[in-house]
């Protein structure tokens, strides 16, 4: 009876230190795989509509997410990925952009070759690519793209000056883009931008002149509206990308 009692005992505080282990200092248990490119980059025609962007943010150490994506909102999110194959294994992992949707087999992340070779330790990245799907824990973090500023794309497959469809790029720190509106001046209100997929927003007619933006953000300070005057010139061109001069943090 004592020894049942015992082994009772012990499953129940294995099963208290498992969870642990998955989610201790911020970390999350998942899986991770990643995607064929030739040239170990990202894809220009990414799910959140970044294009080359897409291919080489953060020294192309980027990834496609599925549960993360959040329907575009967890477009350009940076996350710590570190995996846990003994002796394969780096202890810092890779820190990664989200660029692009993907489903894997139970997997949060679908890594650029170049950013899974970071998971593993020198001269090990063959061993770690021959497993194909392995276990990982993440975390989000701040993103952090020195010397720049957020950015306004005219996205390709706008049409001046009947459609303007937008992408916000380089949003650092941990913060989501919810909302993007623009200042309607004969009328006096800001109207909404429709998210057309991924991180790409757009508006038929547009006003002419300068416009100006509001963005909406989620993040550590809560939900707040950060406005872009002058945010895209009245002459706008398609695929430019207009510095903001604003920081996020």
């Amino acid at each position: 009876m004592s020894f049942v009692l015992k082994y009772h005992c012990y499953l129940l505080s294995l099963m208290l230190l498992l969870p642990a282990l998955c989610y201790s200092q911020d970390f999350l248990c998942s899986r991770a795989t990643y995607y064929g490119s030739p040239d170990c980059l990202g894809t220009p025609t990414g799910a959140c509509g970044f294009g080359e962007y897409g291919r080489t943010v953060n020294d192309a150490n980027v990834a496609g997410v599925s549960r993360l994506f959040k329907n575009g909102t967890g477009c350009g999110g940076c996350y710590q990925v570190r995996c846990k194959v003994p002796q394969l294994c780096t202890d810092d992992g890779v820190n990664v952009v989200v660029t692009d949707y993907g489903e894997g087999d139970n997997t949060d992340f679908i890594l650029s070759p170049r950013a899974y070779t970071k998971l593993a330790t020198q001269d090990k990245s063959a061993e770690l690519f021959a497993h194909g799907v392995v276990e990982v824990e993440y975390r989000r973090i701040p993103c952090r793209f020195s010397g720049y500023n957020l950015k306004f794309k005219v996205h390709e497959h706008s049409k001046y000056p009947n459609y303007l469809a937008i992408v916000i790029l380089y949003a650092a720190g941990q913060n989501e883009i919810q909302a993007v509106e623009f200042w309607q001046e004969d009328c006096k209100e800001w109207r909404g931008m429709r998210r057309a997929y991924g991180a790409v927003f757009d508006v038929a007619n547009p006003p002419y002149g300068d416009i100006n933006l509001r963005f909406q953000v989620s993040g550590r300070m809560g939900m707040t509206w950060v406005v872009a005057n002058n945010a895209i010139p009245s002459d706008w061109k398609v695929g430019v990308a207009y510095d903001s001069q604003i920081q996020l943090t």
